[in-house]
């Protein structure tokens, strides 16, 4: 019987299909070259500083939200 992962002997559950399996390196260069065309076509979006200031903040928050859901407290004390 054939497995889903023909040819992935040994790797179980891996794929080398798609952006995820490529080395960091060509996934850097491939979403680069995707920027420069964008940026030359000009549908790419460039930030305003207020909008980079609101991302920033919501990142934050996520960030600190997520901190204190591993390590299990709630925030309110030090």
């Amino acid at each position: 019987m054939a497995s889903s992962n023909q040819g992935n002997e040994g790797r179980k559950g891996t794929s080398n299909r798609g952006f995820a399996s490529m080395d960091p390196q060509r996934q850097r260069e491939i979403a680069s070259e995707g920027g420069r065309a964008a940026h030359e076509k000009g549908t790419a979006h460039e930030f305003t500083s207020e909008e980079a200031r609101e991302a920033g903040r919501k990142g934050g928050q996520a960030r600190s939200q997520a901190n204190r859901a591993r390590s299990g407290n709630s925030g309110n004390s030090r």
